[in-house]
């Protein structure tokens, strides 16, 4: 830490001294190929990431020689771009293309680490399948991987988080939309300066509390409620876990959808306006198309949200891998088993733990194929209303 704010220290030191340099050669009467504030970035970005580079690489060492080496490495960094400071030096062109190799470092970075991820899951993956038929994993209907004979049938999991997540969008896509279309259309300033705050607060709570409100309120709720009317519901169901699940995501689609309802033009809306159209056919007619596809988007990271989530359904729909489309039964879901067959001593060779990375590679081709075809739809319309 202390040599992070060394090395922050001297590069803003040799922004101002690089910059002064090259100011005062331009009042000397002195044509620059870039302006001095060009040659003050350089100087930052170079002494910055030299005692970054030599930061990192002293990480292996001890506390000393970082400490030492890579301020060193800062000082020099900019004692060398300070020395270069000269009417012809292309400051401006050496900036940009280190700010270019810095994002292609970073998207790189980012695509190897997903590379890297989908690739580890895929070997671990395949030697389960060497130990049990893909056709029996994928189709088959009985998920028992503890059992003296034990089954490892995908399909009452996919249910269960299929399930989970329909009820999850029932509750929130609505929800969500609206609030969004009222905050962005029809709520005053002093209205939407509260009302926005106190939605997305919402988005903070963690969801092991969510969980204990499902587990503990709305789970023993639906439970009477039922029994009231002649049903048997279960202690721990499905629509538990969807309806606090759905509370939980409605804050994802809110925020989203209503900051693309925004950057809809104005002039869109004053068009509509101009031809006679009331505010909820401009709403409907205009606006709503014209942001359909970042609502699309906004829709799509939900749906994942809502299928990654472990906590609310361990706690409010159990561990039962139940094949079943009834909302009231106890159900569980990919994730949650992941979590459930990686718990505790297990021998990782065994399929009972394997199993856990063909689900979650099955989960996310599952995953990508939705986000492809949401790709697709949100393509269609963006040329469309472009």
């Amino acid at each position: 830490m202390v040599s992070l704010v060394i090395i922050v220290a001297l590069s803003v030191l040799a922004y101002f001294a690089s910059q002064m340099r090259a100011a005062a050669l331009a009042a000397g009467g002195a044509t620059l190929r870039a302006r001095p504030t060009f040659h003050g970035y350089l100087a930052f970005v170079v002494a910055l990431l030299a005692g970054l580079v030599a930061l990192a690489l002293a990480g292996l060492t001890p506390a000393l020689p970082a400490l030492i080496a890579a301020p060193a490495a800062a000082a020099a960094g900019g004692i060398a771009v300070f020395l270069a400071v000269s009417p012809v030096l292309r400051a401006r062109v050496i900036f940009e293309k280190i700010v270019l190799a810095v994002l292609i470092l970073a998207s790189a970075i980012a695509i190897f680490t997903t590379i890297g991820i989908v690739a580890s899951v895929a070997v671990e993956s395949l030697h389960f399948f060497q130990q049990v038929p893909m056709q029996s994993f994928l189709f088959g209907t009985d998920w028992s991987p503890t059992a003296p004979v034990p089954s490892f049938g995908f399909v009452p999991l996919l249910t269960g988080t299929l399930l989970i997540t329909v009820i999850a969008l029932t509750v929130a896509a609505p929800l969500g939309l609206l609030s969004a279309i009222y905050l962005a259309e029809y709520a005053d300033l002093k209205t939407r300066a509260i009302a926005k705050p106190l939605l997305e607060l919402l988005a903070g709570v963690p969801t092991v509390v969510l969980g204990f409100f499902a587990a503990l309120t709305v789970a023993p709720f639906i439970k009477t409620a039922g029994a009231a009317m002649g049903f048997s519901i279960a202690s721990e169901s499905a629509m538990a876990a969807g309806l606090v699940m759905g509370m939980m995501i409605v804050p994802l689609i809110s925020s989203l959808s209503d900051d693309v309802i925004n950057a809809v033009p104005q002039a869109m809306r004053d068009g509509s306006y101009a031809m006679g159209a009331t505010k909820s056919e401009t709403i409907r007619k205009v606006v709503f198309p014209a942001a359909l596809p970042g609502i699309v988007s906004a829709f799509i990271l939900a749906i994942s949200r809502a299928i990654g989530e472990t906590m609310i359904v361990v706690m409010a729909a159990g561990l039962a891998p139940n094949l079943t489309f009834n909302p009231f039964a106890a159900v569980t879901t990919v994730t949650v088993q992941i979590s459930a067959m990686l718990v505790g001593d297990q021998e990782f060779d065994s399929a009972k733990t394997l199993s856990a990375f063909a689900l979650g590679l099955t989960l996310f081709l599952i995953t990508l194929a939705l986000n492809i075809y949401a790709l697709r739809v949100v393509r269609k319309y963006k040329e469309h209303y472009a």
